[in-house]
């Protein structure tokens, strides 16, 4: 192909009067090419069109997409198969994308803007994942927008559940400061139970909450995403592509930030396509539906027993309360933030929300109030009188309390086993325990039965009466004695 220069110069040439033949000999190229360009100065290569396995089954798959536009390529090319071709699917697929539009209904649309203050439009959209330690949770968006204005609320969650759909609705109406007469969504299972046609049989917990708002729910029609086409291109599709793209996160508080951020300084502040005005200009709460005076909990909630860990189990994890609620279900409510716990309807404790899985969430105050409630256990007859043999006693005591062995049992056989070895052997099998660190009342019966000889080869006699048998003695205190002749002895000095 000639450059435009060259061709320039054939023409000057010719204006000057030269002949093909001296405009072939000054530029030094053929008489037949200066003759070409005189007749077309832009001479198109013609085209080789290369032979193609599909070129004898084409008006075939013009049949295929009249029946069905939407059919995959795979079952074309299975149907092309019993035909003869022999190729694979990514020659038909190819093929597809150059001729299925071809196919495609074309339909009219009419555009139509609402009333301000009529009409919200919500959808959910999926953004991937985010990790936390080892524990992977799927990240949704809720877009909420205003039609009239295009003014637009967006939350991130890790769940969309129903209570979710509600909680992130409740800070969508309290963002606008009032709420729509209409709210148009798709069929999500939260929305709408079952359908056929135009009869629908909404989610009665999702009546039961716009009944607090006096907005009337709008399904549209299944795969006809253009019904919301605010929501759908306005703000999913523009979250996707102008808030999403090159960002980085390290939980979901920090994703929440910055899209607050980016809805704040960027999405209601530019200039809209379509109304060529700012949303946070066009915007007037004023022809909103007021919001009730008292507005619905929507934090999830789960009934859970506390076990003797104190702690409660919810979402994978565990949450301690205070101890003396051991045994008892206490009510839980959480949202994105914080996990509350109620008995009787009275708060009893809050926790940060950990979005790890297998993970025990501890209160400093309930730790230090199990270990005064565990140190009851002291205060009773029979734990005074083995704490009462010495140091060594109750340092083992206090040691085994941290274990999961159970303290009444556990002291019910060490005293057995002092009835039966004595007091000093008793103490020495302790000793090797804690040298050990063997902490239970199985360990001390296995070094008395090895080390040492029982001191009686019967047991106490029972008498009738039970709480005579129950009664034990401590470990006299020499040092108390020597203390009490010492006193004796001043006092008879002085006299």
């Amino acid at each position: 192909m000639m450059d435009q220069r060259l061709i320039f110069e054939i023409y000057r040439l010719k204006d000057l009067g030269l002949t093909v033949r001296g405009i072939a000999r000054s530029l030094k190229v053929g008489r037949k090419t200066v003759a070409k360009y005189l007749d077309n100065p832009n001479p198109t290569k013609p085209e080789v069109k290369q032979a193609s396995k599909l070129d004898s089954f084409k008006d075939e798959i013009a049949r295929l997409l009249d029946i069905d536009p939407k059919v995959s390529g795979e079952v074309i090319r299975q149907r092309l198969v019993h035909l003869g071709f022999s190729g694979g699917k990514t020659i038909v697929n190819d093929y597809l994308q150059t001729v299925r539009g071809q196919h495609k209904e074309k339909r009219p649309f009419i555009r139509f803007e609402s009333p301000p203050g009529v009409q919200l439009q919500i959808d959910w959209g999926h953004f991937g994942s985010l990790t936390y330690g080892d524990t992977k949770r799927k990240l949704y968006c809720m877009a909420v927008i205003e039609c009239y204005s295009r003014l637009l609320y967006l939350e991130f969650t890790h769940s969309q559940r129903q209570e979710t759909l509600h909680r992130c609705l409740l800070n969508a109406f309290s963002f606008f400061h009032g709420t729509g007469r209409e709210l148009v969504h798709d069929n999500m299972l939260t929305a709408v139970i079952e359908r056929d046609g135009p009869l629908i049989r909404y989610n009665e917990a999702f009546l039961t909450f716009l009944r607090h708002f006096h907005i009337v729910p709008l399904a549209c029609n299944p795969g006809q995403p253009h019904e919301k086409g605010k929501i759908e291109k306005g703000a999913i599709h523009y979250i996707r592509n102008g808030f999403w793209p090159l960002r980085a996160f390290k939980d979901m508080n920090d994703v929440q930030t910055q899209a607050e951020h980016w809805r704040d300084t960027v999405a209601n502040v530019r200039v809209h396509r379509t109304t060529g005005e700012r949303p946070i200009d066009r915007f007037n709460p004023e022809h909103l539906t007021p919001l009730p005076e008292f507005l619905p909990d929507c934090r999830d909630t789960a009934d859970a027993r506390v076990y003797p860990d104190f702690c409660i189990h919810f979402d994978s994890n565990t949450y301690t309360v205070p101890p003396w609620l051991i045994g008892k279900h206490v009510t839980v409510k959480a949202d994105s933030k914080t996990v509350s716990a109620y008995f009787k309807e009275k708060l009893i404790a809050t926790h940060h929300r950990s979005w790890e899985r297998h993970k025990r969430i501890e209160l400093p105050e309930h730790h230090e109030a199990a270990r005064k409630h565990r140190y009851k256990h002291w205060v009773s007859e029979d734990m005074a009188v083995l704490i009462s043999m010495g140091e060594e006693a109750k340092t083992y005591m206090e040691r085994l309390a941290t274990t999961h062995h159970p303290i009444k049992k556990s002291v019910k056989r060490l005293l057995a086993l002092k009835d039966e070895y004595g007091s000093a052997s008793l103490l020495q099998a302790m000793r090797k325990a804690i040298f050990h660190n063997a902490y239970g009342a199985e360990y001390i019966e296995n070094i008395l039965y090895q080390d040492m000889t029982p001191q009686r080869e019967h047991p106490p006699v029972r008498l009738h009466q039970e709480s005579l048998n129950r009664i034990r003695l401590q470990e006299p205190s020499l040092g108390d004695y020597d203390a009490f002749v010492v006193r004796r002895r001043k006092r008879h000095d002085r006299d």
